[in-house]
């Protein structure tokens, strides 16, 4: 296995100041301010990984102006030793370069990685995380074509467990009717039509596990209603049309908490732009809820309440 937890999920913001507010006020998170490559930036311990707030253009995201989730950093508390690893598994570092906290960095070929921006990273020094709010990060989504592919990269040759595979489906069925006064009401159930779907790989890294999605046919370009609550559909039209604008990548971040319903409302009380307001029913029988992505400076994150299996 190349790593046993996640250094930190690196995020890009046009409003830092504004998703980090949500983060203490809301998640009560501990903050850190660390130094990097273009000064400081804040980062939150979360469960045993944490969350960095990057402004647009940061040379550790490569320069990217697009906000949304930019890369994880592997914990690499022996950089030679994590080096030799991915060399192994056939993925070339580059040369080091300064991380955070006087840290160092060596980022990871993205292409032998189905898209992933990965990077080998010193873990940072963090305060403790106490789970309150929220417990850890639940998954983080990437935008995929081929979630075999995946899985023969990140479990085959990276070592990470393969958390659970599933297909999600939106079907239709039409259901006719035939009355009559002498033989009564008889109904007929036509064969259901498929509206849209994805396949999907969890993948266990750390405490969390990387949620791969990939569209399940094609064919099937789907719609995508902004700022609204989603379907399998919509979410099935939001991958076709991340990968066909960015390419394969990291999609989004869910955060797990105890009580979705209680901290949607807060936030919700309290200004905060938001989708959900209260909790919907999601993937492994968990519930979960959306901010907008204002709310963190055009990061797309949800909100996950889900009990153990």
């Amino acid at each position: 296995m190349l790593a046993d937890r996640i250094a930190w999920l690196g995020l890009v913001s046009n409003d830092v100041a504004r998703a980090a507010r949500l983060f203490e006020e809301h998640f009560q998170l501990p903050r850190k301010d660390l130094e990097s490559p273009a000064g400081k930036v804040p980062v939150f311990a979360l469960g045993r990984a944490s969350l960095a707030l990057f402004e647009p253009e940061h040379p550790l995201c490569d320069g990217e102006t697009k906000t949304g989730v930019h890369h994880i950093a592997l914990a690499a508390p022996d950089m030679a030793a994590s080096v030799a690893k991915a060399s192994a598994a056939g993925l070339a570092a580059a040369a080091e370069t300064a991380g955070l906290g006087g840290g160092s960095v060596r980022r990871l070929g993205r292409e032998a990685r189905t898209g992933v921006r990965l990077m080998l990273a010193t873990p940072p020094a963090l305060p403790a995380h106490a789970p309150g709010a929220l417990e850890r990060i639940d998954h983080i989504g990437i935008a995929s074509t081929d979630v075999r592919e995946d899985e023969a990269v990140f479990s085959g040759k990276l070592g990470f467990e393969v958390e659970s595979r599933q297909t999600d489906m939106e079907v239709a069925t039409a259901v006719e009717s035939f009355t009559s006064d002498k033989y009564g009401v008889i109904y007929h159930s036509r064969p259901p039509l498929l509206g849209g779907g994805l396949r999907v790989t969890f993948i266990t890294v750390g405490d969390c596990e990387l949620e791969f999605l990939a569209n399940f046919d094609p064919k099937q370009k789907g719609e995508v209603e902004k700022g609204s609550a989603g379907t399998t559909k919509q979410d099935q039209g939001a991958i076709a049309r991340f990968v066909a604008s960015r390419g394969r990548g990291l999609h989004h971040m869910a955060l797990k908490t105890p009580a979705i319903d209680a901290l949607l409302g807060r936030m919700a009380k309290a200004g905060v732009p938001m989708i959900d307001t209260v909790g919907r029913p999601g993937s492994r029988r968990a519930r979960i809820g959306f901010p907008h992505p204002r709310a963190l400076g055009g990061v797309l994150m949800h909100l996950v309440q889900r009990d153990p299996v």
